[in-house]
């Protein structure tokens, strides 16, 4: 029987103002890289999507396509997506972009700067809209209202699995070994995972969606 295989995506994107300024986010890729490693360490194919980050992967065997901006991620994941079994959406992805990129270094001056954003592509719309038939997961990284915003995202993103949680909270935010999260399904299932170190949280997930895909097909893997 064919292995289950894994694309996950990590790290931050960065929308550059112009070569020097862009727009990004405090995410390490941390969580993502641990979902990567766990996926490996079990046997399975995975690929990597990544964003900027320092981390280095733990086997030179596992493969990684490095990108810099949301469009860039948006177009790895939508020409790879079609050959793994599950989409792990674990990148913090700029939602949006400066309108207009400055290709010389913008000059201080006495004036206010005004920047004009426009909105990225959602990938996970657009995986949707590809017609993936795989198994797509999800995060949720929320301030407030953390239960309602991550089952509306995986309602209306047509997901099986989200990863919801506080970044707000000490320990479980960006830049961080731990984590606490929630796990929902589309069968209404839940799972809390209190704080804890993002390794054993990732090596959770990847049992979790192995044992949803198990329910789901009928199959062991």
């Amino acid at each position: 029987m064919k292995k289950l295989s894994f694309l996950v995506t990590a790290g931050p994107t960065r929308e550059f103002i112009d070569p020097f300024r862009f727009i990004s986010n405090p995410s390490s890729g941390k969580m993502g890289y641990e979902i990567v490693s766990a996926a490996y360490e079990k046997g399975f194919e995975v690929l990597l999507i990544s964003g900027p980050t320092s981390l280095k992967l733990p086997e030179k065997n596992i493969k990684k396509i490095s990108v810099i901006s949301a469009i860039e991620m948006r177009d790895a994941v939508l020409e790879n997506v079609k050959d793994y079994d599950v989409l792990v959406m674990a990148a913090a992805v700029s939602d949006y972009r400066p309108a207009i990129f400055c290709k010389d270094k913008i000059k201080k001056s006495e004036k206010d700067l005004t920047i004009v954003l426009e909105r990225n592509p959602d990938i996970l719309q657009e995986v949707e809209k590809a017609g993936y038939e795989g198994v797509k997961v999800g995060f949720a990284a929320e301030t407030e209202k953390l239960i309602e915003y991550a089952l509306d995202k995986l309602h209306r993103k047509k997901l099986n699995l989200i990863v919801a949680n506080d970044i707000s909270k000490k320990g479980a935010g960006f830049a961080s070994e731990t984590n606490a999260v929630s796990i929902f399904s589309d069968k209404n299932d839940r799972v809390d995972i209190p704080l804890t170190p993002k390794r054993d949280i990732a090596n959770f997930l990847i049992d979790y969606i192995v044992e949803y895909i198990g329910r789901k097909r009928k199959v062991v893997w």
